[in-house]
């Protein structure tokens, strides 16, 4: 059981981008050497530096990761997950998922280190296997559902 008397937590951001011609999404597929433990499809997205606006370390973290450029005021926020522990097994994290249908750039995979592939894939669903985290935000931003979920908390009752 987790030690949450000293509980941080980070800031992570994704961004759905949506074609909305051909009702696709760009994903990136990040490889097992990563801090994810396999291979897996997930939104673009990242860390958001401690000084840094979540809207614009979103439109960061997408043109890094896929080259495509979007303006931080294009972007609304669409849902919110708060993750016990991380993958990397280094705490908490609350990821905010931005959603965007204005974009300029080709969808390219700027970090193949880390990444194994980038594409445009069915806005229904991510390919996969995919983090269960961008699973669970594109489903609640294709069904208009709950801005906010949470992901490996133990339920709690009042």
């Amino acid at each position: 059981m987790p030690n949450h008397a000293r509980m941080t937590s980070r800031n992570m951001v994704s961004v759905i981008v949506h074609n909305t011609a051909s009702d696709t999404i760009a994903v990136v597929q990040y490889a097992a050497d990563s801090w994810f433990p396999g291979a897996a499809w997930t939104l673009p997205g990242g860390k958001a530096q401690v000084d840094e606006a979540l809207d614009e370390a979103a439109a960061r973290e997408l043109a890094e990761e896929t080259g495509l450029l979007v303006t931080p005021t294009d972007l609304a926020l669409v849902h919110v997950t708060h993750v016990e522990q991380g993958p990397d097994q280094a705490g908490p994290f609350v990821l905010f998922v931005f959603a965007t249908d204005t974009w300029t750039g080709e969808l390219t995979n700027r970090e193949p280190h880390k990444h194994l592939e980038a594409r445009w894939t069915p806005a229904s669903h991510l390919p996969t296997p995919a983090f269960p985290t961008s699973a669970r935000a594109l489903t609640e931003w294709r069904s208009g559902g709950p801005s906010f979920s949470r992901h490996g908390w133990s339920a709690t009752s009042a």
